[in-house]
Order: C-alpha cells, then sequence, then structure tokens
C-alpha cells in the first residue's frame, strides 16, 4: 500500500483551510484518511505559529513507516527541521514565455533604429 502525507482542503469557496493526514495514495484527495497530522490554513500571515501547525511526532511515525510527502508538505517538513532541504530546479521557469520574448524582441527592435525626429 503506498502511503502518502499530503493535503486534503476543507473550508469554504474562496477561503481555503488544509487538513495535512497520512493516506493511502489511491484515496480522493479529500476522501478517506488514516490520520490527520496537523492542519494548514494559507490565510493567516506567514510569519503566523498557527499557520502551519502538525504533529512531528506522528509526522515521523508515518515517515519511518514509509509514507511519502508531497512536494508542498516535503517544503513544510524541511522548514520544521524534519527532513534536510532538497535542491530544486526548474530553470525554465525563468524563461519567458511567446508573446513575452516577441514583445522584448520588439523593444529591442525600437531601441536599436536611430531616432528620428
Amino acid at each position: 500500500m503506498a502511503m502518502k502525507i499530503r493535503l486534503a482542503r476543507g473550508g469554504s469557496k474562496k477561503r481555503p483551510f488544509y487538513s495535512i493526514v497520512a493516506t493511502d495514495s489511491r484515496m480522493p484527495r479529500d476522501g478517506r484518511f488514516l490520520e490527520k497530522l496537523g492542519t494548514y490554513n494559507p490565510l493567516l500571515a506567514k510569519d503566523d505559529e498557527k499557520r502551519i501547525v502538525m504533529n512531528l511526532d506522528r509526522v515521523n511515525h508515518w515517515l519511518a513507516q514509509g509514507a511519502q510527502p508531497t512536494d508542498r508538505v516535503a517544503r513544510f517538513l524541511e522548514a520544521a527541521g524534519v527532513r534536510p532541504k532538497t535542491a530544486r530546479s526548474n530553470p525554465k521557469s525563468a524563461v519567458p514565455g511567446k508573446a513575452m520574448a516577441e514583445r522584448a524582441a520588439k523593444k529591442a527592435a525600437r531601441a536599436a533604429e536611430p531616432a528620428t525626429e
């Protein structure tokens, strides 16, 4: 059974609230879970201690059982010091899209042509 530690969404429309849960990976996102491990409230300020609340003993238990955290939960665990930081590389994130590249080329062409009065 493939175990995951992931977020389950709650809250109302445009007011998200997430539970950090241990679940079987085949279950739906907001479906059945084995244990609630904490909460995440993205609407609170980033420096608020209630933004991310986790029971680290139980998280470590599930990690020892072989549960794999999702990317977002892994970032929470890195911030809490439970997991070592991993280097992430997305070289395409800095490359502009088609439209922006075309605009930049037009702007460069306009700047290169001599000014006429």
